[in-house]
């Protein structure tokens, strides 16, 4: 969410940046409904202090045995009573309909933040390794998968299009991938570990940026909860109100959680494979910075997650997003994409981004500067640490071998208890 004073003192400035997001201006409708609000707010105020003294006069009337007067001001009293309900419901509903103009509004971009249409104009910034080279036609991992226990149609009988049945050893591996990603950002990288619900209440989805905008993409059930797309949801509002001292930056937690998406806005994209589930595991990696602190975190974000691909031996690309295809609550975004030698294509494997104080305004998480009585907002940050089940494709597809098996990477070997390859269920 934005602060209000800042599109009052810089319109122009404010419909610039959105500007770049690709919306028409907006800050002179919100500063209508701004003028408004406060013109009522300021009327209320004087119906409430005219009230009060009234009510005092009317007292010194009567002892001064001024009936007359009295009795006037009783009337005026008992109108404004029976006015100030109408007047209290319109503030309400305008501060209602001025807070979700504010709260349907994307992030300011980071000025380093490459102007661009689509995921087609974001920048190369490095990449890590190199493409690995096969004396065989390499598969991708719908056709190797199958036998070595990813089982789509199971998946599919149980549940719908888009979930999976793994079974065997290549579970296993999956599960691997996420406790090695938990053990490396807890003991190598100082990251809290955290075990947070799957079910959101509203206010936090609006906390974290995925409501209202994004409600198609996640499962509410019937009680008006909401299954989380990524931990970013329930790690994230962890911070939510509460006031927090400037020596405890900064903070980082971390989770391994089950995600849960809808994919509305994926109709026919990757209906082959285990990319895109309606159902995934990721491990999430949240940390609260100051705002000076924010900068440096989020590359300290992105190595660790680099990291990770790099002791599984995967060849990955980073990019800087560009203004198109950034997401809405996020200032910043650098995306890792991995190698996947059967696609013949990079795909995304981690994003790591800086919020600022975005999502921190809208859950009213704050802290007080040192020497200071007065609060700020600080900032909230997050990346893919990684995505378990993307992050599976990827060792299928880059350690396959001829006669179908798949070869473990070394440093997941101490979690599989002696296997080191996947091989053809019998």
């Amino acid at each position: 969410m934005h602060d209000i004073r800042m599109i009052r003192d810089d319109p122009d400035g404010f419909d610039a940046a959105m500007a770049r997001r690709g919306l028409e201006p907006v800050a002179a409708g919100i500063l209508s409904l701004d003028e408004k609000f406060r013109a009522l707010t300021t009327k209320l105020q004087e119906m409430q202090s005219r009230r009060n003294e009234a009510s005092k006069a009317i007292g010194q009337a009567m002892g001064q045995g001024d009936k007359d007067k009295a009795e006037a001001l009783k009337a005026e009293v008992s109108e404004l009573k029976q006015s100030m309900p109408q007047i209290e419901e319109e503030e309400r509903a305008l501060g209602e309909e001025l807070r979700a103009a504010l709260l349907g509004l994307p992030n300011l971009l980071d000025p380093s933040v490459p102007d661009g249409d689509s995921e087609d104009d974001n920048v190369f910034l490095r990449e890590w390794g190199e493409k690995p080279s096969f004396d065989f036609e390499p598969k991708e991992h719908a056709d190797i998968a199958p036998a070595l226990g990813m089982d789509f149609e199971t998946g599919a009988k149980i549940s719908g299009a888009r979930f999976t049945f793994l079974r065997g050893d290549i579970a296993r591996l999956h599960r691997a991938l996420g406790q090695f990603m938990l053990d490396t950002n807890t003991r190598e990288h100082g990251y809290t570990e955290c075990n947070p619900p799957l079910l959101i209440r509203e206010e936090a989805g609006y906390g974290t940026g995925q409501l209202p905008k994004f409600s198609e993409d996640l499962f509410q059930t019937t009680d008006g909860r909401y299954l989380i797309s990524t931990s970013e949801m329930s790690l994230g509002n962890s911070f939510r109100e509460q006031i927090f001292e400037e020596a405890d930056f900064p903070m980082r937690i971390t989770a391994l959680t089950p995600c849960f998406r809808s994919e509305a806005g994926a109709a026919g994209k990757d209906t082959r494979g285990f990319i895109r589930q309606h159902q995934f595991e990721k491990v999430e990696l949240i940390s609260a910075a100051l705002p000076e602190q924010s900068e440096a975190e989020q590359e300290r974000i992105t190595s660790i997650a680099e990291g990770l691909l790099q002791a599984l031996g995967l060849h990955y690309r980073v990019v800087a997003l560009c203004s198109g295809d950034m997401g809405a609550a996020m200032m910043k975004t650098f995306d890792l994409e991995v190698w996947l030698p059967g696609q013949g294509a990079y795909r995304e494997i981690s994003s790591c981004s800086n919020g600022g104080a975005y999502q921190p305004r809208r859950m009213n998480a704050r802290y007080r500067p040192k020497d200071s009585k007065k609060t700020e907002y600080f900032h909230l940050l997050n990346g893919s640490g990684l995505a378990v089940g993307r992050t599976l494709v990827a060792i299928i597809e880059n350690y396959q071998q001829a006669d179908g098996s798949v070869a473990i990477p070394k440093v997941l070997h101490p979690y599989m208890g002696g296997v080191t390859k996947l091989e053809p269920l019998g």
